[in-house]
C-alpha cells in the first residue's frame, strides 16, 4: 500500500467529489433505476441497463477515491521552504528555444491538471526538475523530442 503524495487542496477536492458522488449522484441513480424496473421487461429496457451503466461507473469512482483517500499523505507546502525543487514546489521555467515562460506546481498525480498549471510528481519534467536549484538547465524528452528549460524561480505557495 504505496501512499499518495498530495496537497492540502487535493486531498479536500477529492472528498468533496466524494461526498457528492454518495449523497447526490448515488441517489439519484437509484432514483433512476426504480423508475427504469417500473418499465416492466428488464431484457429490453435501454433505461435499466443505462441506469445500472452509470451505477457501476459511479460504485467504482467511490471505490476509486476512498482508496486513494485512505492512502494519502497530505503534505502542507505552506511549511516548506528553500531553495532546492521538490513536492509542492512552484517553478518558474523558461524555454531556451522560444523563451516561453511557463510556471508549474508539482503535485500529486490525482490533482496534477496541466491546464491550471500543475503538473504530477510523476510526469517526466517534473522528474527531471526535482532536487534542482534557480539557475539550473533541465533537459525533458517530449513527445516532440528534447526540450531544455532554465529553471528561473522556485516559490513554495
Amino acid at each position: 500500500m504505496d501512499k499518495v503524495p498530495m496537497t492540502a487542496g487535493g486531498y479536500a477536492a477529492l472528498t468533496d467529489e466524494l461526498k457528492h458522488r454518495q449523497s447526490v449522484d448515488r441517489p439519484r441513480i437509484i432514483e433512476h433505476i426504480a423508475e427504469a424496473r417500473s418499465h416492466g421487461d428488464l431484457s429490453e429496457n435501454a433505461e435499466y441497463h443505462a441506469a445500472k451503466e452509470e451505477q457501476s461507473h459511479n460504485e467504482g469512482r467511490i471505490a476509486e477515491l476512498e482508496d486513494k483517500l485512505a492512502r494519502a499523505d497530505i503534505i502542507d507546502i505552506s511549511k516548506l521552504s528553500g531553495d532546492t525543487i521538490k513536492f509542492g514546489a512552484t517553478v518558474t521555467l523558461v524555454d531556451e528555444d522560444t523563451e516561453k515562460k511557463a510556471v508549474w506546481q508539482i503535485v500529486g498525480e490525482v490533482e496534477a491538471d496541466a491546464k491550471k498549471g500543475r503538473i504530477s510528481i510523476t510526469s517526466p519534467l517534473a522528474r527531471a526538475l526535482i532536487g534542482k536549484k534557480k539557475g539550473a538547465t533541465v533537459e525533458v524528452m517530449a513527445p516532440g523530442g528534447a526540450k531544455a528549460y532554465e529553471i528561473t524561480k522556485v516559490e513554495w505557495r
